[in-house]
C-alpha cells in the first residue's frame, strides 16, 4: 500500500509549487513509510510515499522508463505482472529498469503509443492488469496524463482541480483538503486521459446489466467446484510478496475461507511459482475484539484447525473510544457502519504492523457477492437479489474497501481482498442468482459453506452471519449509541440540517461522527464525498422495499433483522 499525489496541466513551476506538492504528500505518508519520492518537471509533479511489499530493493518510485520520457506513480498491487513480463508482444521492446510488479504499466503504455495511441484503445490497455490499484502517468513527450483507479476501487483515489486549470490526484482526500477548488473520489473500474478529459468507464461486465444471464446450464454442484478452485487461485495470487505476510481472522465464515486457502499455499513462494521454500513459512493470523466476543472464540477454533501462529488482541470499550477521532481522520467518512467497523481493526493494524507484518489478507467483498447479510433473506426473486448483489459492489469503494484499505493503510499495512479478484468476481456473478439466495431458514452464502466446509471446523463452517462490528463484542455498539445520544442534544438534532445541509445526519450517532469529520475537513467536497442513505443491516436504499418491517428503519447492525435464524 502507498500513496500518491499528482498536480497536471501546470502553467508555471515554482518553487513553491513544488512545496505544496511534497507537503500535500507528507499528509498521506502513514501509507508508505519506507521511501519518499517526486518528480518535478515543468508541467507536473508526481510524489509517492512506498510501503515496499514487492522489490524492496529497487522498486522505489515515482517508476520511469528507459528514456525517462514517461513517469509512473502507483499505489497497489498487479497481481499478473510476470505473465505481462514473459507477454513478449508487450515487453518485447521494453528495457525493465525494476523488479516492480508496477513497472508493466509503463511496458504497456508504451506498446499502446507504439501502435498510434488511439483512445478506444486505453481500456483495452487497463483492462490487461489483474490486481488493485490507482496510478497515475505524466508522458513527458507528449505532456499527457493517465489516470485510472482498479474496477471496484479497493485502492482509494481522489481528483481535484483548481481555478487555474491545475488536475490534482491523491490517495486520500486530506492531501486535497484545502489545495482545490473542487474534489471528489475517483471512480472505480474508470480512467481519465488528458486527451479526452473526463473520467470513461473501461470496466465493463455482462453481469453489470442487472439481468439473469450467463451460465443458467451450470449445476449447482459445478457452481460450488468453480467457486472453490477459482477463490483457491485468487488468494494464491493475491499472497506476491517479499516481505512478511499475515491473514485477518475474524472467525467468520469468510475471513477463515481465506485464512485456511492461504495457509495451503504459505509454505512456497509465489513469485518463483512455488520452486522455493517461502521465506517467511509460518502464517501469522490476527483477531480482535472485546474480551468474550463472539467472534474471538471461533477465530481460535478456526487458527487451531489449520494451524496458523494466532495473535488475539483485546481492546477495551475505553481505547476504542479514545481512538474515534483519529479513527475518523484517517478513514475519511463519516459513516455510521464504517466508523463502527473500523475502530477495532484500526487498534489491530497497529499491533499487525509492530509485528513486522506489512501486508494481510481479508474476507471483504464475500457478503456482496453472494448476499450474506441478514437482510438478503427478505430477497423477493432471483433477479431482486442479483440486483441487489450489483449495488452492493457498485459501492464497496465507499464502504468495507475503504474501511479496510484506510484503517491499515493508518499503520502502513497493505490489506488484499481475494473476494474482488477480478477472475473470481467473473465467475461468481455470473452463477444463476438461485442458487446464492437464502429463502425462509436457509444458511446465507451457502455455495460458498458447501466450497469449503471440509476445510473448516464445523460450527464456523455452518455459523450465520456476524456483521464485524457486531462479531467484535455487542456492547461496543450499544456503548456507541449510549455515548453518542448524551454527547448530542435533542436541540442539536432538531438544527442539524442547518448546520450540515450536506446529508443531515438521521440520528445523534451519525451527528457526533459528522461534527468530528467536519473539524478534519471542512470542505463541501468532503461532505459529499460521504454517502448517507437510509439502511437495515447494511442494505443498500433500494432493498428497504423488500420488507414492510424494514419501513421508517435506519440501523446499520445486522442485529436489525430478526427471527432469521436464533
Amino acid at each position: 500500500m502507498c500513496g500518491i499525489v499528482g498536480i497536471f496541466n501546470i502553467h508555471e513551476q515554482t518553487p513553491e509549487l513544488r512545496q505544496k506538492a511534497l507537503g500535500m504528500s507528507r499528509k498521506i505518508r502513514h501509507r508508505g513509510p519506507d521511501w519518499s519520492g517526486i518528480y518535478s518537471g515543468p508541467r507536473a509533479i508526481l510524489c509517492h510515499e512506498r510501503l515496499s511489499i514487492v522489490d524492496p530493493e529497487s522498486g522505489k518510485q515515482p517508476l520511469f522508463s528507459p528514456d525517462m520520457k514517461q513517469v509512473l506513480a502507483v499505489n497497489g498491487e498487479i497481481y499478473n505482472h510476470l505473465d505481462i513480463r514473459h507477454d513478449n508482444a508487450v515487453s518485447g521492446n521494453y528495457d525493465y529498469q525494476t523488479g516492480s510488479d508496477c513497472e508493466v504499466i509503463l511496458a504497456l503504455y508504451r506498446q499502446w503509443k507504439e501502435a498510434g495511441a488511439h483512445p478506444d484503445a486505453l481500456p483495452k490497455l487497463i483492462e490487461r492488469l489483474s490486481g488493485i490499484f490507482a496510478f497515475a502517468l505524466y508522458d513527458v513527450d507528449n505532456d499527457s496524463f493517465l489516470i485510472a483507479r482498479d474496477p471496484i476501487g479497493v485502492i482509494p483515489l481522489y481528483i481535484g482541480y483548481d481555478p487555474d486549470g491545475r488536475v490534482y490526484v491523491a490517495s486520500e482526500l486530506k492531501a486535497l483538503e484545502g489545495q482545490c477548488d473542487h474534489y471528489e473520489p475517483f471512480l472505480p473500474g474508470h480512467y481519465y486521459w488528458s486527451g479526452d478529459p473526463g473520467q470513461k468507464r473501461y470496466y465493463k461486465r455482462p453481469w453489470m446489466d442487472n439481468i439473469t444471464r450467463s451460465k443458467d446450464e451450470l449445476s449447482y454442484g459445478q457452481a460450488v467446484e468453480e467457486v472453490r478452485i477459482s477463490l483457491m487461485d485468487a488468494v494464491k495470487r493475491q499472497l506476491m510478496s517479499d516481505v512478511p505476510y499475515g491473514v485477518l481472522l475474524s472467525g467468520g465464515l469468510d475471513s477463515s475461507v481465506i485464512s485456511a486457502i492461504a495457509e495451503k499455499f504459505a509454505g512456497k513462494r509465489i513469485e518463483d511459482g512455488g520452486s522455493t521454500p517461502a521465506w517467511w513459512p509460518r502464517l501469522h493470523s490476527f483477531a480482535v475484539g472485546l474480551k468474550g466476543a463472539p467472534d474471538l472464540e471461533k477465530a481460535r477454533l478456526v487458527a487451531e484447525h489449520i494451524g496458523t501462529v494466532h495473535h488475539e488482541i483485546n481492546y477495551t470499550i475505553q481505547e476504542g473510544l479514545d481512538a474515534i477521532r483519529d479513527v475518523i481522520y484517517f478513514i475519511e467518512t463519516y459513516d455510521v457502519t464504517t466508523v463502527r467497523a473500523s475502530t477495532p481493526m484500526y487498534l489491530l493494524a497497529r499491533v499487525i504492523r509492530s509485528m513486522g507484518i506489512k501486508m494481510v489478507l481479508s474476507g471483504e467483498g464475500a457478503d456482496e457477492i453472494f448476499g450474506g447479510y441478514l437482510y438478503f433473506h427478505k430477497a423477493p426473486s432471483p433477479e431482486e437479489f442479483h440486483k441487489e448483489t450489483v449495488r452492493k459492489l457498485s459501492k464497496l469503494y465507499q464502504y468495507d474497501c475503504l474501511r479496510a484499505n484506510k484503517s491499515l493503510a493508518a499503520w502502513g499495512v497493505e490489506g488484499r481482498v481475494p473476494f474482488l479478484d477480478k477472475e473470481f468476481l467473473d465467475i461468481a456473478m455470473s452463477m444463476p442468482p438461485a442458487y446464492k439466495m437464502c429463502p425462509g431458514k436457509t444458511i446465507e452464502k451457502k455455495v460458498v459453506r458447501d466450497a469449503f466446509s471440509d476445510v473448516l471446523p464445523e460450527e464456523v463452517a455452518w455459523r450465520q452471519k456476524e456483521q464485524f462490528s457486531d462479531g467484535v463484542g455487542y456492547s461496543w455498539i450499544d456503548t456507541l449509541k449510549q455515548i453518542t445520544a448524551s454527547a448530542v442534544s435533542d436541540e442539536q438534532m432538531a438544527h442539524a440540517a442547518e448546520r450540515f445541509p450536506i446529508n443531515p445526519p438521521r440520528n445523534k450517532e451519525e451527528y457526533y461522527y459528522r461534527s468530528i469529520f467536519a473539524e478534519h475537513f471542512p470542505s463541501d467536497s468532503a461532505a459529499l464525498s460521504v454517502p448517507s442513505v437510509p439502511s437495515v443491516a447494511c442494505s443498500t436504499a433500494e432493498a428497504l422495499a423488500w420488507d414492510a418491517s424494514f419501513k421508517g428503519m435506519n440501523e446499520p447492525s445486522g442485529r436489525a433483522v430478526r427471527d432469521v435464524h436464533e
